[in-house]
């Protein structure tokens, strides 16, 4: 499988055509698309096994595709060199920490793989979030263990940093300082951020980008503010609710059939766009978002 991206203006992460299926299984993902730039925070919204942790494996080459390309900074994911790795942050969704290490012996152990180990900051967040550096790691609670994934994740200042529901056993102080070093990771150095998670309010706090995943696909991703303000519910004739979508230069996003040849349509309007008077649609919050694009 030879590479043919573009080399000018390389995204963090590309994915083209992605597919994989397990053996007598359903398709996972099918023909997805994808693209992750610098300085994005994107937060990856899909149902209960709809394939979200599935995704961000294959993205990281952890997975081997049935068909597709995944790149990372220009780079094929299953053969990437050293230099590329090290710009690679990730925090899995179940702990692989060396339980009979110290938390010390750990981040020891990961400092000499990483050049750019920044150990102020490794003190710093081990501090704030009272993590005891001398304490076997099998007898830290799940939320310690959990930060302690994300300050390993942290501490190499990955230029991508990937983590599959990493507040999931954080309390709701926790995540909100969790949240903010993920911001500050993106305004300071420009690096791009995915993670998963089923907290709305989370991804209302940080995630700057918003990506649907469903049946298989990216069904959307947009600017969580520009969701919030241009998608619209739409309910008429089909007739009635094609025209004004023609007329609108709306992106219908799905279509929900009704009684008697009325639907519900789901439709993202053009920036700036107006609607005519007399015209009623319905704004949506992202826990409707979520509902209806997954």
């Amino acid at each position: 499988m030879s590479p043919h991206f573009p080399p000018a203006s390389t995204p963090s992460a590309d994915i083209r055509g992605l597919s994989l299926r397990y053996p007598q299984g359903p398709a996972v993902l099918e023909g997805l698309d994808w693209q992750l730039l610098p300085g994005q925070v994107v937060g990856l919204l899909g149902r209960n096994g709809a394939g979200k942790t599935t995704l961000l494996e294959a993205l990281l080459g952890l997975r081997e595709p049935s068909s597709g390309e995944v790149q990372l900074f220009g780079q094929p994911a299953q053969v990437l060199d050293d230099a590329t790795r090290a710009r690679i942050g990730y925090v899995p969704q179940h702990s692989d920490l060396f339980e009979s290490f110290s938390a010390a012996q750990l981040l020891a152990y990961f400092r000499s793989f990483y050049p750019r180990w920044n150990e102020a900051k490794v003190e710093g967040l081990m501090s704030r979030w009272d993590i005891d550096r001398d304490k076997p790691i099998r007898k830290l609670s799940g939320g310690q263990k959990q930060r302690l994934s994300i300050i390993r994740a942290l501490a190499h200042e990955p230029d991508l940093l990937v983590l599959d529901e990493p507040v999931a056993s954080l309390d709701p102080a926790g995540r909100r300082d969790f949240l903010r070093e993920l911001v500050g990771e993106v305004l300071d150095r420009g690096a791009t951020v995915v993670f998963s998670t089923h907290i709305l309010s989370d991804l209302e706090r940080v995630a700057f980008n918003i990506a649907f995943l469903s049946q298989g696909r990216i069904a959307l991703q947009a600017p969580l503010d520009e969701l919030l303000e241009q998608v619209r519910a739409f309910t008429g004739s089909v007739t009635e609710v094609a025209a004004l979508m023609a007329r609108l230069g709306a992106q219908p996003l799905k279509r929900i059939p009704l009684e008697a040849g009325r639907e519900r349509v789901l439709a993202r309007l053009p920036a700036h766009a107006e609607l005519p008077a007399g015209v009623a649609a319905d704004r949506l919050n992202l826990d409707d978002l979520f509902t209806e694009l997954t």
